[in-house]
């Protein structure tokens, strides 16, 4: 009996050893990961706790952290299992920022300079509320049964739809909330902030004060085989370098959310792997190094700031976006955007719009059409920025649609040939969830031709 309780517990020592071993290095993912979320959620969105740990958070791991919120200090803090603890502040005009532990909150920081759109228009050129528009080629109970069918039923947790807005021709004609949720509440986009980062370089390209096809100014590239990347490799995710995108692990990815003080030289430090433009691999690092490159066309923070929202966000009237920063105060383009479902509809129909936006031409027509070519090797899938239906993904929608996406299955689609921009956002994306296709299926279908 001793000598079985003996190898008994042995048994467990090593099974302890090693779960440590192979789980340790999570923590700090999984406590950086929900501190973030509560942060943002709770000062940016007004999200109570318990409502973020439900639904925001409700991640495997995740949901293994234990986290609270200090309304005082504007602060959110998590740990697992008591360990790990990670901190995130919320700064008014900045969002929320995951920081290290010696990260200095003393020092002083600069806010972006925001400008209101104010005009008596109604949604979508305006603020004001749209009047009721009825189009004789809509069928709006069908159009009522796709959304609603979008929804989870009373007490359901499989389809996790927060929102749906569909624009036809310039005109709100369908939205939707989930309980709890409503035409104010600021939903994170996800990945869907790559496009917004693409359209801060295409002002630039209509200004002339980059050009694309030159290399990328890295210095530290000018004396290796990445001398030759350009920007629109690094735009169509064609720069041949290493990175691993995997979210159920720990991974290039993860370490650059929820570890790296400067999320834009993560990228920038990797070797290559292969040529430019030979070789198509989806990185969130690399659009936080196309923001830091971005960073280096201005002389000064502040204008660097402004840029963002003066060139397009607050110029089309997405008022309620926060882009969140990292430490290092650049953009976390790839992942960090804030917005109304209404707001990112905005920027949907500023694309389908060609860069048109109520008569003031914003992007040049050639940027939105090489936005939404697909690049080498991605098979029809991307563009620059933005995903593509041009290989098929979604068989039953028009092959013209592209798309804003976003982890979780956040979606701004537009589809040129329907003259249509519909968004969706939610907590589920994979299907049996949520079956886009079929989603978006249903909502074309109650438009007839």
């Amino acid at each position: 009996m001793k000598k079985f309780l003996k190898v008994l517990l042995l048994v467990v020592v090593l099974a302890f050893l090693y779960f440590g071993f192979t789980n340790y290095p999570k923590l700090d993912l999984i406590s950086g990961f929900a501190a973030k979320s509560v942060a943002s959620g709770h000062f940016m969105d007004n999200r109570p706790l318990d409502l973020i740990e439900k639904t925001d958070n409700d991640i495997k791991l995740i949901d293994l952290a234990k986290n609270s919120i200090d309304e005082k200090g504007k602060f959110a803090t998590s740990t697992v299992y008591g360990l790990k603890e990670r901190k995130a502040i919320y700064r008014e005009g900045l969002g929320a920022i995951l920081i290290n532990y010696d990260f200095d909150t003393s020092k002083p920081y600069l806010l972006p300079k925001r400008t209101k759109l104010e005009n008596k228009l109604l949604f979508p050129y305006g603020n004001n509320e749209p009047k009721d528009t009825v189009f004789s080629n809509v069928d709006y109970s069908k159009l009522k049964k796709a959304l609603d069918n979008a929804f989870d039923k009373t007490g359901a947790r499989i389809k996790r739809t927060r929102a749906v807005v569909v624009l036809y021709k310039d005109h709100l004609i369908a939205e939707k909330y989930d309980t709890g949720f409503n035409k104010d509440n600021k939903i994170l986009g996800w990945s869907m902030t790559k496009s917004i980062t693409n359209s801060a370089f295409g002002v630039l390209a209509k200004q002339g004060k980059i050009d694309i096809y030159k290399p990328a100014p890295v210095a530290e590239w000018k004396n290796d085989e990445r001398k030759n990347i350009t920007i629109n490799d690094l735009l169509h995710m064609n720069s041949g370098l290493e990175w691993e995108e995997n979210y159920t692990t720990i991974c290039d990815a993860t370490k650059m959310l929820f570890q790296a003080e400067d999320m834009g030289k993560v990228q920038l430090d990797k070797p290559a792997q292969f040529k430019p433009n030979t070789h198509w691999n989806y990185s969130s690092g690399t659009t936080n190094l196309l923001c830091r490159i971005l960073r280096s066309q201005f002389k000064t923070q502040q204008e660097y700031l402004d840029f963002w929202y003066s060139a397009v966000i607050d110029k089309i009237g997405m008022n309620s976006m926060i882009v969140e920063q990292d430490m290092s105060g650049t953009f976390v383009g790839s992942s960090y955007g804030w917005a109304t479902p209404r707001d990112w509809s905005k920027f949907g129909l500023l694309y389908l719009r060609k860069g048109n936006w109520n008569g003031e031409q914003i992007l040049d027509e050639s940027w939105v059409k090489y936005t939404s070519t697909p690049t080498n090797t991605s098979e029809g899938k991307y563009g620059a920025q933005f995903w593509l239906n041009a290989g098929g993904k979604f068989p039953d929608v028009p092959r013209d649609m592209y798309y804003c996406s976003g982890y979780q299955g956040q979606m701004v689609a537009i589809i040129p040939s329907l003259d249509m921009v519909i968004v969706r956002m939610g907590v589920r994306e994979e299907e049996p969830g949520f079956d886009f296709n079929g989603f978006l299926r249903e909502v074309i279908d109650s438009v007839k031709k």
